[in-house]
């Protein structure tokens, strides 16, 4: 419902993209719809507070504080951003002071359930949490690239990392299965679902900043609350076929798209002298795109893998190992083909070509 007003909003105010090399878009498109998302899921978890289900989430209201008071950190400075094109050391402090938000709250990684093992003092926990925060606020906005790709991206892996949690709450807590982990991927994806008739291809409007850190930031929240809930690691063994490690492997599942292009692109440029942060045209996306695969097919194609990595990743708790890998490894090998192929056969009909000129040479007289 927000999102035409703020689209409206952002071309009254000339807050609209410019374009770039490196963009895939050819024509101006306002920014800001990263408000919509972010007022959604505050409306979200503003009406949950007032449904009993959820007492429990709010009886202690520190944590949801701090998600709130860092989200809407995020929030201002990427509409400063998307508005001014503020530094990059400014976001980044701002990315950092979202983190210690967290912390101050009582939001940081206490454990690590592998073994339960725990992590040693509070200055190494609070360290931890905000690199992991600034990360996959990184990561998210690195493949903001396409329309419609992180906000699908994130409403795919925040679907699972939901399903996840509330199956495991439910296992444990059968009579108060609420947990503010499962909070936040819930309003998470009905934010991304809400915004993306918006913004898929050809989009009226796009997230900007704004809307790619936001996402990030609440996809790294919900891991480390996951990751540090003790109570649910100490009663993880009752639930059936989850093993202890799970809370650690399945946010790394759910962000293993944006987190590869992050790391591929560091390496990318720090590779060619270049600092990495500095943009190119060198992410996922785009080799898809050069490989023939319209705007769309590209995001379709990217949804698939996430969705086969999110899911799949799950699927091995609730489900016998043997059926999920072997359809896993359908499923994986159909994808590999769908992405590889038209490359490889672009590259099978340059080469064809590049034979053909050959031969017509050797038959000149």
């Amino acid at each position: 419902m927000l999102t035409p007003p703020v689209r409206r909003l952002s071309l009254r105010l000339g807050i609209y993209t410019s374009i770039r090399s490196r963009d895939i878009h050819t024509e101006v498109k306002p920014r800001w719809g990263g408000v919509a998302i972010y007022v959604g899921m505050l409306a979200g978890i503003g009406i949950s507070a007032l449904i009993p289900l959820f007492s429990g989430i709010f009886a202690d209201l520190s944590q949801v504080t701090g998600v709130i008071l860092a989200m809407t950190l995020i929030m201002v400075t990427g509409m400063a951003d998307d508005a001014w094109d503020i530094h990059w050391v400014i976001k980044l402090a701002a990315q950092i002071g979202s983190g210690v938000l967290l912390v101050v709250h009582g939001i940081q990684l206490e454990v690590m359930p592998v073994g339960w093992l725990g992590v040693g003092g509070p200055l190494l926990q609070g360290f931890l949490t905000v690199f992991l925060v600034v990360l996959t606020i990184n990561a998210f906005n690195f493949i903001d690239g396409l329309d419609g790709l992180a906000a699908g991206v994130a409403a795919i892996g925040g679907a699972a990392f939901f399903m996840y949690s509330y199956l495991l709450t439910l296992s444990i807590r059968e009579f108060e299965p609420s947990h503010l982990a499962t909070l936040l991927m819930a309003v998470l994806v009905g934010a991304c679902l809400g915004f993306l008739p918006h913004n898929f291809h050809p989009s009226k409007l796009i997230m900007g900043d704004t809307g790619a850190m936001l996402l990030g930031f609440v996809m790294a929240t919900g891991a480390v609350i996951a990751t540090s809930s003790l109570e649910l690691h100490q009663e993880q063994f009752r639930f059936r076929n989850i093993p202890a490690y799970m809370p650690v492997l399945l946010p790394l599942a759910v962000m293993v798209l944006p987190v590869l292009d992050l790391v591929l692109a560091v390496v990318r440029r720090t590779l060619r002298g270049q600092s990495p942060f500095s943009p190119d045209r060198g992410h996922l996306h785009h080799k898809l795109l050069d490989s023939g695969y319209s705007h769309a097919q590209a995001v379709l194609l990217l949804y698939l893998w996430a969705g086969l990595i999110a899911f799949g990743s799950i699927s091995f708790n609730f489900l016998p190992w043997q059926l999920v890998t072997t359809a896993m490894a359908l499923t994986l090998g159909i994808a590999t083909l769908l992405t590889l192929g038209p490359g490889m056969r672009k590259r099978v009909r340059k080469s064809n070509r590049r034979a053909a000129a050959r031969q017509s040479k050797e038959d000149l007289p």
